[in-house]
């Protein structure tokens, strides 16, 4: 069975963080875009000032792109926060148990994960998987992720992605084209890119493409 399953039921499973975000007035502001580490994996603001995160750390740091301003907040434990924006990028938050309440209902679009979605390898060995496939099942939506319990093998298939009865998406380690990921260990990996449109790959890449770069890789590309 996939490693983390019962993980996945607990600690694994994502999170609701709710948002609401004011400006000094008091008043919605709308279309902000509000990330916590990747820039390309964000919520935006609704008409209401609303935003929804999902798996939000208590030492991660809320960031709010507004105005061509970026405001950082840390999360210090908060499990919510209503936000108010002043200028010279000052702001002030406070947790609010009622958008706690809401849980996932509060904002039904949480984050734009755009056509590829980068993981990093810390946040896979959050999921207490120990192989990239399981850790991946239950951060990525639209990765479909199967275990066949007679010979201990997946299935994997990215929406968006498929050719005719085939939906293995290309693996590919350190630029290199590999048939499986079975060869590493989850403290290797720096990241993982998932790609919805791996025709960049050619013919190849009509499922899809998981690309990992590891660690040695990153250490050597810096040197």
């Amino acid at each position: 069975m996939l490693c983390c399953a019962a993980f996945a039921a607990t600690a694994g499973e994502p999170v609701p963080f709710n948002g609401l975000l004011l400006d000094a007035q008091g008043r919605p502001i709308r279309s902000a875009r509000v990330y916590v580490s990747d820039p390309e994996k964000y919520a935006r603001t609704d008409k209401k000032g609303r935003f929804g995160l999902t798996d939000v750390q208590p030492t991660d740091t809320i960031r709010i792109r507004h105005e061509k301003q970026t405001y950082e907040i840390p999360v210090e434990g908060r499990r919510s926060m209503r936000i108010r924006l002043f200028d010279q990028l000052r702001s002030e938050a406070e947790e609010s148990s009622q958008l706690i309440d809401f849980g996932f209902s509060y904002v039904r679009q949480r984050e734009y994960i755009g056509y590829n979605s980068r993981i990093t390898g810390e946040e896979l060995q959050r999921t207490g998987c120990t192989d990239i496939l399981s850790a991946l099942s239950g951060l990525i939506p639209g990765v479909e992720i199967t275990e066949d319990p007679e010979n201990g093998t997946y299935a994997v298939s990215i929406r968006g992605g498929g050719y005719g009865d085939n939906t293995t998406p290309l693996y590919v380690v350190d630029d290199v084209i590999v048939s499986s990921l079975d060869h590493l260990q989850l403290a290797q990996v720096a990241y993982v890119v998932v790609m919805k449109d791996a025709t960049v790959y050619g013919f190849r890449g009509a499922n899809g493409a998981i690309v990992v770069r590891t660690k040695s890789a990153e250490t050597a590309r810096s040197l």
